[in-house]
């Protein structure tokens, strides 16, 4: 028989590992004291029901984690569980659960989403971080909403759609660990209007961020003001140069520190933004001094200005490592599926999100463990593997008070590691053909009466 023996030595340093953590503790944490003290000082007051608020957030959370993500499929989980389990039948009609759904707090489950992302950032150990130094990723992104007039109101669907065609969709920014990948925080806003923009949804995610933090964005983030408030709070950050100001880059100015690598002097904009009022205008510091280094064809500007403390080469390879955040939300998104929102308002859109967060968190939680237990770093695991060998685990109704069990789950999932392939390039491009149906040009409600007047179009050819 053939052995794996890079699986083999996996599994022999998980064993090792284990032997010297508590597995067992850390994977309990999940219904830790901390953990429950946290659940339970945000329960509403409730009236003992079929779907108390703590069984509503765990069916709610197998909805994001499924394929099946219906209410219709978790109500009829629910009902064969307390059925082989000898307890009272319950109905298969979702209404219940539903409005269980509704009653359920959002404070709740955002101080959940928060809370496991603390703890899963505090288990990081030193040798995770980058040069001692705790990193936070920052990035925007959308997602859509089911097509009801409340959540158009909310969040109107992009303008150069016609009425009926589009959906409502709300821009959402998020700040990660870089080492565990946790989602520390996020802010949710409509699509477009006031205070809608990225950079207005990062500044109410501010006070996420800890003295001695490094922020890792993309060039969308360098403005003076963001640099000014990050310097205020002793966060360094790091981003790619803009490319309107990359086309002034003078290397020839400033102070040299090396080839393609000086500082420079920026200048407080003359221009108050609306949102910023004159006392906090007047506030902000006259200049700022900040390092521009060219690397990789990329122009980066840093607050981290010592060359020897941090050289060209380092700051180089944290910004490729920048990548990890769009993989965040591509696990979030497509993994999970929060890419489209099915509730079909405004609230429990936003609701659902936070409960797709809280999901992801979770099985990053699983990562972190099984990472410290098999000496690697989570982002060498793969989440999907994770995902899948934890719906396995809870679809078996393992007993999770068995130390081997935990062990044994963990070391699975330090077996599969993803590939480390910088630089990699990918068409943007599917191979497989669609369906060949014509685009809808109007709203389904007279698409249909035509179809009742006319027929079907023929299919395209």
């Amino acid at each position: 028989m053939h052995i794996n023996r890079s699986v083999l030595s996996q599994q022999h340093r998980v064993q090792h590992y284990a032997t010297a953590s508590d597995a067992f503790g850390f994977f309990n944490q999940l219904t830790s004291p901390d953990l429950l003290d946290t659940l339970e000082s945000t329960l509403p007051d409730h009236r003992e029901r079929l779907f108390p608020p703590t069984e509503t957030l765990s069916m709610f959370l197998a909805q994001a984690l499924k394929p099946d993500r219906s209410c219709q499929n978790i109500v009829n989980d629910a009902a064969v569980k307390r059925l082989t389990h000898g307890l009272p039948q319950c109905s298969t009609k979702t209404g219940g659960y539903c409005k269980a759904r509704q009653r359920l707090p959002l404070s709740m489950v955002t101080g959940m989403v928060r809370h496991t992302g603390r703890q899963i950032a505090a288990q990081a150990p030193d040798k995770w971080r980058w040069y001692g130094r705790r990193v936070r990723l920052v990035d925007g992104t959308t997602v859509t909403l089911a097509d009801t007039q409340a959540n158009q109101a909310t969040y109107p669907q992009q303008s150069g759609q016609k009425p009926g065609l589009g959906f409502p969709i709300c821009r959402i920014v998020g700040v990660t660990c870089l080492s565990s990948g946790a989602v520390l925080d996020a802010a949710i806003g409509g699509f477009k209007g006031k205070g809608s923009g990225e950079q207005a949804l990062l500044r109410t995610l501010l006070d996420t961020f800890e003295s001695g933090d490094v922020m890792l964005g993309d060039a969308f983030y360098g403005t003076y003001f963001l640099l000014a408030e990050l310097q205020s709070r002793n966060v360094d950050a790091l981003f790619e140069q803009h490319g309107s100001r990359r086309r002034s880059t003078d290397f020839r100015r400033g102070k040299k520190l090396g080839s393609r690598d000086h500082l420079i002097t920026l200048t407080k904009p003359k221009i108050r933004p609306q949102w910023m009022t004159v006392e906090q205008y007047e506030s902000e510091p006259d200049t700022l001094t900040v390092r521009e280094l060219e690397v990789g064809g990329r122009v980066l500007m840093t607050t981290l200005t010592c060359p020897n403390a941090i050289p060209k080469s380092a700051l180089k390879d944290l910004y490729q490592r920048r990548w990890q955040v769009e993989l965040d939300l591509r696990n979030i998104k497509t993994t999970l599926g929060m890419e489209t929102l099915s509730c079909k308002t405004p609230k429990m859109g936003e609701k659902e999100m936070w409960v797709y967060l809280l999901a992801y968190n979770l099985i990053r939680l699983i990562m972190a463990q099984s990472a410290l237990m098999a000496d690697v770093l989570p982002r060498t695991l793969s989440f999907k593997h994770t995902l899948q060998l934890w719906l396995a685990w809870s679809g078996a109704q393992i007993q999770s008070d068995d130390q081997d069990n935990i062990t044994g789950l963990l070391a699975l999932v330090a077996e599969q590691s993803i590939g480390n392939r910088p630089g990699r390039i990918e068409p943007r491009a599917v191979k497989r053909r669609p369906k060949p149906y014509p685009m809808l040009t109007e709203s389904r409600l007279l698409a249909r009466a035509k179809v009742r007047k006319y027929g079907h179009p023929k299919k395209l050819k």
